[in-house]
């Protein structure tokens, strides 16, 4: 009996790698779609901030067909949610039951997702959910996976994180307190290679540039380093 037909919400990153990793042995799910947030203004992939060329490839390497919700500059969160309930909804259409995330430990972020699907009839599933970040990092280079830092929080990190390979001197070189998935905003990531992907993805580094964005959590903003890949 096939598994139910899942979609994965796609960040280009570790995390979602490594889950895609879990549910593609998982004979309960089927993963045959990934959706990934695109800001449409820059060409590049939310948060990320990935070029969409190296995304293309990327989901290429996986074989799995994907869509992308085209976000605005700036989007308001009404905004963002009515494009994504408009994706959802349209993947249901097509016999979508379930959607899939990399997310770890944010509570407030699953029980978002979880409200906002429910209300849409979609099953949501967390394949890392409370797993040991550690642990799960360690795995994720054991599997074979490989994976590049492009964006890095400036009020936690330096500017040197970004564009370094995720390895174990990687993991030995993080201040005390950062997660070493990341999993509180601390760095995102850009996999390339791994059991998933049919072949590596071809990229060269280009420059490190730092960005200012208006803080969702506190007064003023916040900085990022991004590390263009090309």
């Amino acid at each position: 009996m096939p598994g139910i037909k899942t979609y994965f919400s796609w960040s280009t990153g570790k995390d979602a790698a490594l889950a895609l990793f879990y549910l593609l042995r998982d004979k309960n799910y089927s993963v045959e779609h990934l959706l990934t947030a695109v800001n449409a203004h820059h060409d590049r992939v939310s948060m990320h901030g990935l070029r969409r060329k190296l995304l293309e490839l990327q989901v290429n390497s996986l074989d799995i067909p994907y869509s992308t919700i085209e976000l605005p500059e700036q989007p308001s969160m009404e905004e963002y949610e009515a494009m994504m309930t408009k994706s959802v909804l349209r993947l249901k259409q097509q016999g979508f039951g379930c959607a899939a995330f990399g997310d770890i430990f944010l509570e407030d972020l699953k029980l978002y997702r979880e409200k906002q699907l429910a209300a849409l009839g979609i099953q949501p599933v967390f394949p890392l959910w409370k797993k040991d970040t550690t642990a799960l990092l360690h795995e994720f280079l054991a599997s074979g996976f490989k994976a590049i830092i492009v964006c890095v929080n400036a009020d936690i990190l330096d500017k040197s994180f970004a564009g370094r390979i995720i390895d174990k001197n990687f993991i030995n070189d993080l201040p005390q307190g950062v997660d070493p998935c990341g999993e509180n905003g601390e760095f995102h990531s850009f996999c390339f290679d791994g059991p998933i992907f049919k072949s590596p993805i071809p990229f060269t580094m280009g420059a490190t540039v730092y960005r200012e964005y208006d803080s969702p959590n506190k007064e003023g903003k916040t900085g990022f380093w991004f590390c263009d890949l090309l």
